[in-house]
């Protein structure tokens, strides 16, 4: 396999997808690096094996079909793949470290897409590590991969569009959750009906259909439902019994052996802070996105950042986002000038905007509560080092002045997940303790490797070691 490529993109989601096979439908030499055996990412997961389970295909809805086409053109394509590949390190010089099957190697890129999707919101509540717990979107993950559904009660807690999408896939699966415990608060619901007139345009007003008809299925079935939940509780001591919250000024308990919890999504930020991209707050979507501009282009030179990675705006939003990233690559490649790239892009320009009409109503009616942005003292923050958000206030208080101290105070973020599920807990706990803003307390410093090696793996390069 050759080692320099015009393009190297990460990530085989809708963005990824889009990006690679644009690109070598363009003629450019692009290659794809991706961790999941095959194309799809979280969102298309699995999409070329249910191509063979019709009713499971079915049942996950014409949304999650549509994602075949996407793989299949790709497929067509001359674009290079390399699946179930960890890329370990992207440095500002566009060197990609990936390793595949035990072995390391790296890759020079003219340019780099960084694709990387999304991840499930942390959900900070008592009880969230206890084993049982899970997000929705691992218990929707093992639905499209292996055909599996719990099969003892469990019940689905938060807010947004994922969980009532996967309620509705385990409804016509046959395996309906015990119960909807929804987060949704009425200030929020009140906020947004103010943008809802902006909502129904381009496309968004497809998107409020959709969201009205899945409502409509779930208030049709018999899981039980519940609004305007809150003091989230999960009990057990080694492994989830039941959730205890509140509802309508009510107190309510169920059992339940499996909870799911989920608050929506946020950029998947390590790769892109590992490499030096800036980032900022965004208080809309409650979470850090790297700053880039209409194209993807980053603040580091030749690095692009494609679809949910560079600000949650949904699938379709992402695919025609990894387009143009990859038009916008080939210009900075010199292949197209700028007036090429636009005339290309166009149409992709306008319906990704039709597609994020939505965004605004979406985000604000489903933003995360108080209570998972503040969490209690006595909750788990850093899952990894078993700190608390109450220790964390404690060395704030001492002097701790923003994440990255609060690695050598704590260890908080130096553990197996390299703060990936702690990261923005850390900061907003840290950032509230201080009466300060998010962008004044920051985020953990990502450094390589990304992704678990061996010494072998390095030693057997050269010994070349990683940037520091």
């Amino acid at each position: 396999m050759r080692d320099i490529w015009d393009v190297v993109v990460i990530g085989a989601g809708p963005a990824g997808l889009a990006a690679a096979t644009t690109l070598a439908e363009q003629g450019a030499s692009v290659i794809l690096f991706d961790e999941n055996l095959g194309p799809g990412g979280q969102v298309y997961r699995g999409i070329e094996q249910t191509a063979s389970h019709p009713s499971l295909r079915a049942a996950l809805g014409a949304d999650y079909a549509s994602g075949g086409a996407l793989a299949d053109r790709f497929r067509r394509s001359t674009a290079a793949y390399l699946p179930a590949s960890l890329v370990w390190q992207v440095t500002p010089d566009r060197e990609v470290w990936v390793s595949c099957d035990g072995a390391s190697t790296r890759m020079q890129a003219g340019q780099v897409i960084v694709a990387t999707g999304a991840m499930e919101r942390p959900v900070p509540v008592p009880g969230w590590t206890l084993p049982g717990v899970m997000t929705v979107g691992a218990l929707q993950t093992l639905l499209k991969s292996a055909s599996m559904v719990p099969d003892v009660p469990f019940v689905l807690t938060g807010s947004g569009p994922l969980l009532l999408l996967f309620a509705q896939q385990c409804l016509k699966v046959g395996a309906p959750p015990a119960a909807i415990l929804d987060t949704t608060t009425r200030t929020n619901a009140i906020a947004a009906a103010r943008l809802l007139p902006a909502a129904m345009k381009g496309q968004g007003w497809r998107y409020l259909l959709k969201g009205l008809a899945l409502k409509r299925a779930l208030r049709e079935s018999a899981i039980r439902q519940y609004s305007h939940v809150t003091g989230i509780r999960i009990e057990g001591t080694d492994h989830a019994t039941g959730v205890s919250f509140h509802a309508n000024g009510q107190a309510h308990r169920i059992d339940a052996a499996i909870v799911a919890l989920h608050e929506g999504v946020i950029p998947a930020q390590q790769m892109a802070r590992s490499i030096g991209c800036a980032f900022s707050w965004n208080d809309r979507q409650a979470c850090f996105v790297p700053d880039t501009d209409a194209w993807g282009n980053s603040s580091m030179p030749g690095i692009l950042i494609a679809g949910d990675g560079a600000g949650i705006g949904g699938a379709i939003a992402a695919e025609h986002s990894g387009r143009l990233t990859a038009f916008e690559a080939l210009r900075r490649l010199s292949r197209i000038d700028a007036a090429g790239r636009d005339t290309l892009a166009a149409a992709d320009l306008r319906a990704r905007n039709a597609h994020l009409a939505v965004r605004d109503f979406l985000d604000q009616l489903y933003a995360p509560p108080p209570e998972i942005l503040a969490p209690a003292d006595d909750v788990l923050v850093c899952r990894c080092e078993e700190i608390t958000a109450g220790e964390l206030r404690e060395v704030a208080r001492q002097g701790c002045q923003g994440p990255n101290q609060a690695k050598s105070f704590l260890r908080t973020g130096m553990g197996p997940c390299q703060g990936r599920l702690c990261g923005p807990i850390v900061s907003a706990v840290l950032a509230q303790a201080h009466n300060v803003g998010m962008d004044d307390i920051g985020y953990f410093r990502i450094r390589p490797p990304l992704k678990p090696i061996t010494v072998g793996e390095i030693a057997e390069m050269g010994g070349r070691l990683i940037d520091a």
